[in-house]
């Protein structure tokens, strides 16, 4: 069974969950709430891919599954 897809999932729900934790007023101006969370889904998006990556290549190297 492929379970990247699954990965893909869970560290791009996990990676929304503590990106939405940070405030971005100290970021962006003020009432920019809308650019925010485009933000925070692109950099939820983009770590998700990363982390699913990293532990994609890492479960193969090592022949856990």
């Amino acid at each position: 069974m492929n379970y990247k897809v699954y990965l893909y999932v869970i560290f791009t729900f996990l990676s929304i969950y503590t990106f939405s934790a940070l405030d971005y007023s100290k970021i962006l101006r003020v009432n920019k709430n809308v650019e925010a969370k485009i933000l925070v889904f692109i950099l939820s998006f983009a770590f998700g891919y990363l982390l699913t990556n990293f532990v994609y290549d890492f479960l193969e190297c090592s022949k856990l599954f």
